[in-house]
């Protein structure tokens, strides 16, 4: 998993998030104040700080403007070399994705024993969704792995109450400090921790006072969550300054009043409050080759169904039952399922249907939970599961070094998930360097013209080209380059443009190129 990620890490250009959160880390570092991308809270932000620093860029001390050009500017625009700013800002990630892989076996191996551990890790070390997203320097990784550390700390708890509890606290308080959407999974893991505790309780201990240590245990972790969201924002500024760089909307209703409940700084609520003006913009979605306006409740499911690998869709199915099913297994069903069902319901419920990257609490949740297939001691059952696991790391191995593009075998591979499924499902703008390196190979000297979507620079690369869109289409003549999920979302000029060219070469199964 590590060779894979720093593999990807070191070939792709920035996608499209990544600039605004390594310009931010760099801001934190340089300028010590929360001024931009408050929609997210800095912890994920000064993780990948660490790799800012060791890089050591150049920063414009005078920048003013928007979040997105605060990124090109420190990538493109100030003399640094993107390659090693991006390369340095991912590594942090991509260490904390591997710590929670240990997590994972950690928690399958004590439900288990270390075979359930060693399935369980397989899964989620061959996962091409986690592979994809814990390679780069965005915050879906990291605010799913603390979810789960806080769950499994919340289910050690049951033996020691008194040294989990706390640490599930920080581990809770560590996802709500990097992503606002860990949210819905705070009332879960409270109720969790009391039922740990609960359980915990000496025999002799009366139900009145075991009630009064369960609600107190969730109290502590609520307590301690607080404070570990105030101080990510203290590590950045000790004064907590806060002068937004953008309008932050007004928020009325039960939403508004729930902003103004919440007990942390006024960035972390005003940055609520830009997350809810997300969720009434008409964002256009792709599915199954249909575009369209607002949300698809089944979005979600079935983007799962065709980027998760056929193996491991079992296992997961089997995982689930295992818990369920077996006695010994049911204590633990809550602790793997109930975030997951909870997290998954609000993702699903949500506004932006852009990719599996806002489910990928799944792959380590599920992981443990299919690792739990192994309690039954059967011979056919150990020799399914070592298969099922060996044609997910074979399904995953075909698609490397293209991870972001990846649908399983039922759907065509990678380089059919184009007509699937758009945006961070398989062309998020990572492949902007490839383009340059194959355009100088096999078509140097011709007139290309382009339509990129994404956050790199192509001209820093060498690509010389035009925007189609902005000429007459009897001008368009030569190599038309588009990014996929521009051609998934193509109308009016852009879509006469695809229909009159005749694909010709892809880049990374993200970006086509068209003869014209």
């Amino acid at each position: 998993m590590a060779v894979a990620m720093v593999t990807t890490a070191v070939q792709q250009t920035p996608t499209i998030d990544e600039p605004v959160y390594v310009g931010t880390a760099a801001e934190y570092l340089h300028e010590r104040q929360v001024v931009h991308n408050p929609e997210h809270p800095p912890l994920g932000k000064l993780v990948i700080a660490v790799g800012v620093a060791l890089a050591d860029p150049r920063v414009d001390p005078g920048f003013t403007g928007g979040q997105g050009e605060l990124g090109r500017r420190l990538l493109y625009e100030t003399g640094n070399d993107p390659w090693r700013v991006m390369l340095f800002a991912r590594l942090p990630v991509i260490a904390l994705t591997l710590a929670f892989g240990w997590v994972v076996f950690a928690f399958a191996r004590e439900l288990t024993g270390t075979g359930a551990g060693l399935a369980a890790l397989a899964l989620y070390a061959f996962s091409p969704d986690l592979i994809a997203h814990g390679s780069l320097a965005t915050l879906d990784v990291p605010a799913a792995g603390f979810v789960l550390t806080s769950a499994w700390l919340a289910w050690r708890a049951r033996e020691r109450p008194r040294r989990y509890v706390p640490l599930a606290g920080v581990a809770l308080g560590a996802a709500l400090a990097t992503k606002m959407s860990t949210l819905p999974a705070v009332p879960v893991l409270l109720a969790l921790t009391a039922l740990s505790v609960w359980s915990a309780r000496a025999p002799s201990t009366s139900r009145r006072r075991a009630l009064g240590r369960a609600v107190a245990g969730a109290g502590v972790v609520a307590l301690v969550a607080v404070a570990a969201v105030w101080l990510s924002y203290l590590v950045v500024d000790p004064r907590l300054r806060w002068n937004p760089e953008q309008p932050v909307p007004v928020v009325h209703g039960l939403r508004g009043l729930a902003v103004d409940l919440l007990p942390f700084p006024e960035s972390y609520r005003d940055g609520m409050r830009v997350q809810f003006a997300f969720e009434n913009h008409p964002w256009q979605g792709f599915l199954f080759g249909r575009l369209y306006t607002g949300a698809l409740w089944y979005y979600l499911p079935a983007a799962l169904l065709v980027k998760t690998p056929l193996g491991m869709l079992a296992l997961w199915a089997a995982g689930v039952v295992a818990v369920l099913a077996v006695r010994r297994l049911r204590p633990v069903a809550p602790y793997l399922l109930a975030p997951s069902a909870v997290l998954l319901a609000a993702a699903m419920l949500g506004a932006r249907n852009f990719g599996t990257r806002y489910a990928l609490f799944l792959p380590m949740f599920l992981a443990v939970a299919a690792g739990c297939s192994l309690v039954v001691r059967r011979r056919w059952i150990t020799a399914g599961v070592v298969a099922l696991v060996a044609f997910v790391a074979v399904s995953s191995l075909r698609t490397f070094p293209y991870y972001l593009p990846y649908s399983n075998e039922a759907f065509g591979g990678p380089e059919r998930t184009r007509l699937r499924l758009h945006d961070s499902n398989v062309d998020w703008g990572q492949d902007l360097g490839r383009l340059a390196d194959r355009l100088r190979e096999r078509y140097p000297g011709e007139r290309v013209w382009l339509v990129y979507k994404g956050s790199g620079v192509p001209s820093y690369y060498g690509i010389r080209a035009r925007d189609p869109r902005q000429v007459p289409p009897d001008e368009v003549r030569g190599l038309l380059v588009v990014s996929d999920s521009a051609a998934a979302k193509a109308t009016g000029r852009l879509a006469r443009l695809l229909a009159g060219s005749r694909p010709v070469d892809t880049i990374g199964h993200s970006i086509t190129l068209y003869r014209r």
